[in-house]
């Protein structure tokens, strides 16, 4: 790893950050960065690919079908929200996942 790279972590390794009752896990697997959301049996997933250019994708799990996709985090974490059933700010996002969307 060369300086200014961050190693990012895999499934096994996963971020998880615990606010308002909703559980977030920030990962990455050989092709995405997901951040996936779980509250009272509701999960929700916001995905991208690893290079970080590429429009963000909602889906109801993390390796569920596509819902919609989105060129903004703010829109991304609104239907996620949505499908969770709480306010998007109400969403914890670790660190390593806030620079997620173009």
């Amino acid at each position: 790893m060369t300086e200014g790279e961050r190693a990012e972590p895999t499934e096994d390794e996963a971020i998880e950050l615990t606010e308002n009752g909703i559980t977030a896990r920030y990962y990455e697997t050989e092709s995405e960065r997901v951040l996936a959301f779980a509250r009272d049996g509701r999960t929700a997933a916001v995905a991208q690919n690893v290079e970080g250019y590429a429009m963000l994708k909602v889906r109801p799990t993390a390796d569920g079908d596509e819902i919609e996709r989105y060129y903004g985090f703010d829109m991304a974490l609104d239907h996620a929200g949505e499908l969770l059933g709480v306010a998007p700010n109400d969403l914890p996002v670790p660190e390593a996942a806030s620079d997620m969307g173009m």
